[in-house]
Formats: C-alpha cells, structure tokens, sequence
C-alpha cells in the first residue's frame, strides 16, 4: 500500500552571430577552414518511447506484488538467491507473503528476513527461487538530479506490473510517515520527490531512471487537508537508494540493521504542551544507559526545546532535525529543567 516527455531539444542550425554568405573574405587565399561540429540531431519522441519500452521489459521482471495479510504492497527482487527488499509498512506483522513475480502466474511463499520500521525498509525471501529470477540493477544516489525523467513500478490498487511516469521533482526532502492506518511513523531523510502517480498499493515497488537503475522506493504520497487529507496529484516520495543498498545488505547478510547512519540522542519521549495548550518541546521519558544523552547529563522528565539552531516541538519535530546529523558528531542541546533552561553538548549516538 502507499500511504498516502520531455524531450531533448538542441537549438536549431544557422549562421552564427556576425557570418555572413558568401565568399569568406577573412581568411588568406588558400587557408583551410575550420571544420564545423556537426549539429546534434533533436531527440525524437519515437526515441523517448524506445528509451520507456526498453526500461520496462528490463526492469518490470524484477518488481513482484506482495500479498500481506489482508494488504497489497510492492517489492524489488535484489538478487538471485531471492532476496526482494520492501517497505516495512507493507510487511506489517507479518511474517509470511504470497508474492507474485513477473513470470509466474501462481503466487509464490516468501518468509521475513526482517524489519526496520525507523526508515520503513524490509528484507523478505523466497522459500522456493522461480526460473528466471533476477535481480534489479541499483543506481547511484549521488547522480539523481532534479529534471530527470523516472518511471515508478508497483502494483498500485491491486494492478500488477502497472508503470506510471514523472520526473525527479526534488531531492533530498526529509519528511515524516503518519503511524495511522499501518505507517510506521519514521522520519526519513534525503528523500526523493517525484511527480510519478504513488497510490496505494505502490509502497516498496521502484522509482527507475531511463538507465533501467533503481533509484529509490516509493513509499508514501502528500496529503492535502483542503482535500479531506486526501493525496496531493504530483507530489510523492521515494526512499533513497543508497539507504536501500545500507540496510538490505546489513540485514541479508546479519539479520539485522547495526548501524543505520542515522543519528539518536538515544532517549524515548513524549511531546509536550504549553500553557497556550500548543507543542513546546518533546518530554524525556527514558534514556538508554550510556547513550548520548546520559552521558550529557539529560535525564528523564527534562524537556528537550533545541537542538544546535532548530527548536523542538514535537517529537517529530526532533526527529526531523535529528535525520540531518550524522552519528558522533556533537550537537548543542537546549532542554528545561524545573522550569530553569540549560544546555548541553551531546555527541550523537547511532539510531
């Protein structure tokens, strides 16, 4: 589920500023002249169409429907020992799947390898590897650019193997997943905003650039209260594919998401309010032992309202500001104590 062509032109041929026709009057008798790049030919519509159709037959086979409890989700096939990665809010609690893979019309029992809610990412696998499975091709974070034209894959409503278009419309947005109706509430960093439709059943499915590469998960879509909540056209979010790759090769090969390079003030808590009855600041409730912030000095029931520049209100407020910092470094925290305002210098621990 989700929770919710343009073509290249070249300028047109012509003399160039200050040429004239006729004979070349500039040059000695005899001169060579300079040879002239060729112009480049405009991208045709018909070579766009090519460029959708080759990216799909290579990509589609490795995007499957994923059948959790009374859910429909997507999933990308990893590799060839039948590894497919997912969002978590698809697998839910569960811990068996029926999956549908391009090639086979019978669904196919796929088990947990595991979870990590806190960026909404999941790793199941296959009981039984289909003829013919292969793994998708991943891109490179660091070459995604707004403008680039994206196809999303899922099985959007339930549809199979359904394909819609867009481009890159931001990169890098930071934005937080509801908990209601089965999200996990994570706020995830670096995001990808694309204009590709994102409806449900598209979660976990793939955002592909026009080089047949992954380049992100679809995962949720806007919502616009103007419209009863409902999604905002144009306006979704794929988790980055270098997160994927992270946490999909930690936990294929431990079981598990160690290290997340995702930065924790290791506390649990609780937001707030004020005497205006509005958010001020996110109550601690826990601290782990050793964490970074026990070892600063904050305790339960301080009241964390900053951290560096950026003011706390709410805990996903914290959570946002949080997603920008790395793990070790060192962060000025503002937090009350019985009403008194002090700081702290915390060095961040690892989510």
């Amino acid at each position: 589920m989700a929770l919710c062509v343009a073509a290249v032109a070249a300028l047109a041929g012509g003399c160039s500023a200050g040429e004239a026709a006729g004979p070349d009057t500039a040059r000695p008798p005899g001169a060579v002249r300079p040879a002239q790049p060729a112009p480049t030919a405009p991208r045709s519509g018909k070579d766009l169409q090519s460029d959708y159709e080759t990216v799909i037959k290579n990509v589609l086979p490795s995007v499957v429907q994923i059948e959790s409890g009374n859910s429909l989700g997507s999933g990308i096939v990893y590799d060839g020992q039948g590894h497919i990665v997912t969002n978590a809010h698809v697998v839910g609690a569960q811990r068996s799947f029926a999956v549908t893979v391009a090639n086979s019309e019978q669904p196919l029992r796929a088990r947990l390898v595991s979870s990590f809610p806190e960026q909404d990412l999941a790793v199941i696998k296959l009981d039984e590897l289909p003829k013919g499975l292969r793994g998708a091709t991943f891109g490179d974070t660091a070459k995604v650019a707004v403008g680039q034209i994206v196809l999303a894959m899922g099985s959007p409503l339930g549809l199979s193997s359904s394909v819609t278009e867009g481009i890159v419309s931001a990169v890098g947005r930071t934005v937080s997943e509801g908990a209601a109706g089965g999200g996990t509430g994570a706020t995830i960093a670096n995001m990808v905003q694309t204009s590709a439709a994102i409806n449900p059943g598209n979660s976990g499915g793939a955002l592909v650039n026009l080089d047949g590469e992954v380049i992100g998960i679809p995962t949720l879509a806007a919502t616009d209260p103007e419209l009863g909540n409902g999604a905002a056209p144009g306006i979704g979010f794929a988790i980055p594919v270098s997160m994927v790759k992270t946490v999909a090769d930690q936990i294929i090969k431990n079981g598990r998401v160690s290290d997340s390079g995702r930065a924790a003030l290791d506390i649990t808590g609780r937001t707030v309010v004020g005497p205006d009855f509005q958010p001020a600041g996110v109550a601690v409730v826990t601290t782990r032992r050793g964490g970074a912030a026990a070892e600063a000095g904050i305790r339960p029931g301080d009241i964390v309202v900053g951290v560096g520049s950026k003011r706390v209100t709410t805990i996903t407020s914290l959570a946002e500001v949080l997603a920008s910092e790395k793990p070790g470094q060192k962060v000025k925290v503002t937090f009350t104590r019985g009403g008194e305002t002090r700081t702290a210098e915390v060095t961040l621990g690892d989510m």
